[in-house]
């Protein structure tokens, strides 16, 4: 429901995100979170989220914390990374945040 609320070419980049974030955390839990589409696995891994220029990426200020020098050519903030909507998804990068989200959450429960 929260893509089908958006203009085409919005909704082909949310369901391209969604699909790279499922097949990298297939044990997710999908939930709307803070009104956006976010993913549970032993505490809150990344949320996402549309909008008309970008999608907006939230892998948690740790998870842009470590990617920093990967995520230079994006405009990112603390808790944050913006995907211009008229770019191909980094599908490597994603994934590569999903994972390590995955992994310190993991680490939090040992």
């Amino acid at each position: 429901d929260y893509i089908e609320g958006f203009p085409p070419i919005v909704q082909k980049q949310l369901t391209n995100i969604r699909a790279i974030i499922k097949a990298a955390a297939p044990e997710a839990q999908e939930l709307i979170s803070y009104g956006m589409p976010a993913y549970k696995l032993n505490g809150m891994l990344v949320y996402f989220a549309g909008y008309k220029a970008h999608i907006g990426f939230y892998p948690t200020p740790s998870g842009i914390k470590q990617f920093l020098p990967k995520i230079q050519a994006y405009k990112h903030s603390k808790g944050a990374v913006q995907f211009p909507i008229d770019q191909p998804l980094p599908k490597k990068l994603i994934k590569e945040m999903v994972v390590f989200r995955i992994k310190e959450n993991n680490r939090k429960f040992i």
